[in-house]
């Protein structure tokens, strides 16, 4: 038996996210599953190294499955990239260990999530990114995204209700940079709970406009509690860039 991983790329605008609902071919697993099916004439189930939401992109997100086929990889990923939609791409293709999980394996992932901050739109940068019309503080989401920094407990930060497992995580950094219109938050972390990319993001965003206080963060940290952090921002501004093993 043999154990493929793949690096995949893909714009999710038009899935219900990354991960196979029922027999639904509305996702980006669902859609990898069918083709390699077909390519390798078996039942072939992908583990993605996370979810990623309905309309959320990702230019890194690793993949790996089992088989009994002897094709080559070279032609594995022609035939892949011949037949998949042409919004999403295999990357990269490498026979690994056995043991290789996609998911448990992971170490550190890296997601970018982007704000076109004009009160013009954009056509081709909306596509991609959330059209924040009001005038942000960078100074202001700096210094915010500073406290979330660390290892902290991100309940409040999750649209999970309650969880029997640990919601603490590691956020180590939180870049904000500009360019033009274009500003792209960049978070990096040992692992993301459900929505906390874009929970985080809704909260920054308010501080930024002026609707929330800095202290927020540390409120919402204490607390636990969802109420207490911003909003959700949209998911077609999220992209997950990189999974670290």
């Amino acid at each position: 038996m043999r154990n493929i991983k793949l690096t995949i790329e893909y714009d999710g605008r038009r899935y219900l996210g990354w991960q196979r609902l029922g027999d639904s071919e509305k996702t980006v697993q669902g859609k990898i599953e069918k083709v390699i099916g077909i390519m390798t004439e078996e039942k072939i189930e992908i583990i993605g190294s996370g979810r990623t939401d309905s309309g959320a992109h990702a230019k890194g997100q690793v993949a790996n499955f089992k088989t009994e086929s002897l094709m080559p990889l070279d032609e594995m990923i022609d035939y892949l990239n011949r037949y998949l939609p042409n919004d999403i791409v295999v990357n990269a293709i490498e026979e690994v260990p056995e043991r290789f999980h996609s998911r448990y394996n992971a170490k550190e992932k890296t997601y970018s999530y982007y704000v076109w901050n004009s009160s013009i739109p954009s056509v081709f940068n909306g596509m991609h990114s959330f059209q924040y019309f009001d005038d942000l503080d960078l100074e202001k989401m700096q210094e915010a995204s500073e406290k979330m920094v660390g290892t902290h407990d991100f309940l409040a930060f999750s649209a999970l209700k309650k969880s029997k497992k640990s919601t603490e995580r590691t956020l180590k950094e939180v870049e904000i940079t500009q360019e033009g219109h274009l500003i792209r938050f960049k978070f990096v972390g040992d692992g993301f709970l459900y929505n906390m990319v874009r929970i985080l993001m809704g909260t920054l965003l308010q501080i930024g406009s002026g609707e929330l206080d800095v202290s927020v963060v540390e409120k919402a940290l204490t607390s636990k509690k969802r109420i207490d952090a911003g909003p959700t921002a949209p998911s077609h501004g999220l992209f997950l860039e990189e999974v670290v093993y």
